[in-house]
């Protein structure tokens, strides 16, 4: 039996995957806002939150761990790693010695390998009504990278309505790392067809243009004068389809935005709201840029929460993160991680309603 309001059933979440258990782990905050996740991918299945309509679930998904592991959108929700995005050719060296990874996506690696982050299943080491803490520790040249990388990742569920994400990593070899949650909104409800319809600003005067195969050039490129200018407010639907390669190629928006604020500290990324519901989504962030993604390729096959179908454009993602490609792009900010060195990271997603 459900008993929360995204209607999510535990029993339909409780499986065996590689020989450990998955299962639902359920926030709720004082105001009544709820967050729900799964332990494989550690991740996002719901997050219902208050509009002018009541409640609603601004998180796309699926209602069952068989449908994730079925699913034709592999990164729904999921912590991506140990690299998220792209790594060009598959290839990085460090201190003059060259890794090879999964080539996954065209010519190129992506989030992590054939098993990333999204794929394995992490343990839940603790839980209380708002927070959960997972943890998974990747071994030693798994999916082709360095060193024993042990990853924690908290999810908070404040009072205030803000989901708050904070990750932490050591190594035991020289590594990269570039950590995200691909979390796929529609501000207007879990099954709505569109975010064309949705209000978006970023806080980034530039922005990292990238070939056929999403790869940056290298150069930020200004986005004054392009479809990529949302220093002021813009609707998404607005200038998606404007015939310039950028966006043809991706079939919409998937690209990296540089943020205009100190590096490492955290800052006002984006924010997002829809006409229909009011609800108002404010990104926060200490990571260099935000990759923002329209479910281009998403095809309106699947069964998704509720027998919802998700076609392309129904749900956008802002996952906030280091550059694409930075291992091998010297002059990018740094993803390496060294042995006694501590990753840590902090992304808030904050809700509110306007009316």
């Amino acid at each position: 039996m459900a008993n929360n309001k995204a209607n999510l059933k535990a029993e339909a979440f409780a499986s065996v995957v590689d020989g450990r258990d998955v299962r639902l782990v359920s926030l709720v905050n004082k105001q009544g806002a709820e967050a729900h996740f799964i332990n494989q991918g550690a991740k996002l299945v719901s997050l219902v939150v208050p509009s002018k309509q009541g409640w609603v679930d601004v998180v796309i998904g699926h209602d069952s761990t068989a449908d994730y592991l079925s699913s034709e959108e592999a990164y729904f929700g999921a912590i991506c790693g140990r690299y998220a995005n792209r790594i060009a050719h598959g290839k990085f060296a460090i201190d003059g010695q060259e890794y090879s990874l999964a080539i996954n996506n065209g010519p190129n690696a992506l989030h992590g390998g054939l098993k990333g982050f999204n794929s394995v299943v992490w343990d839940i080491v603790e839980q209380e009504a708002n927070r959960v803490v997972m943890t998974y520790t990747s071994p030693d040249g798994e999916e082709g990278y360095p060193g024993e990388l042990a990853v924690q990742v908290t999810y908070t569920l404040t009072d205030d309505n803000e989901l708050s994400i904070d990750y932490e990593a050591t190594t035991t070899k020289p590594t990269v790392l570039n950590l995200t949650n691909h979390a796929y909104f529609n501000l207007s409800g879990d099954g709505d067809a569109s975010v064309h319809d949705h209000t978006l600003e970023i806080n980034a005067k530039e922005y990292l243009p990238t070939d056929d195969t999403a790869i940056p050039y290298g150069k930020p490129e200004a986005v004054e004068g392009t479809p990529f200018d949302f220093r002021t407010p813009h609707l998404i639907g607005e200038r998606i389809d404007t015939p310039i390669d950028q966006l043809t190629w991706a079939r919409g928006y998937d690209h990296t935005f540089i943020l205009d604020k100190p590096l490492g500290k955290l800052g006002f990324a984006a924010r997002c709201s829809s006409p229909k519901t009011g609800v108002v989504m404010e990104v926060y962030t200490d990571q260099p840029g935000v990759q923002l993604y329209t479910g281009n390729w998403m095809s309106g096959n699947m069964r998704g929460k509720h027998d919802a179908r998700y076609p392309a454009r129904a749900a956008l993602c802002l996952e906030t993160q280091h550059y694409p490609d930075s291992p091998n792009r010297p002059e990018y900010p740094s993803t390496r991680l060294n042995p006694g060195e501590r990753f840590r990271s902090t992304t808030v997603f904050a809700f509110s309603c306007k009316g």
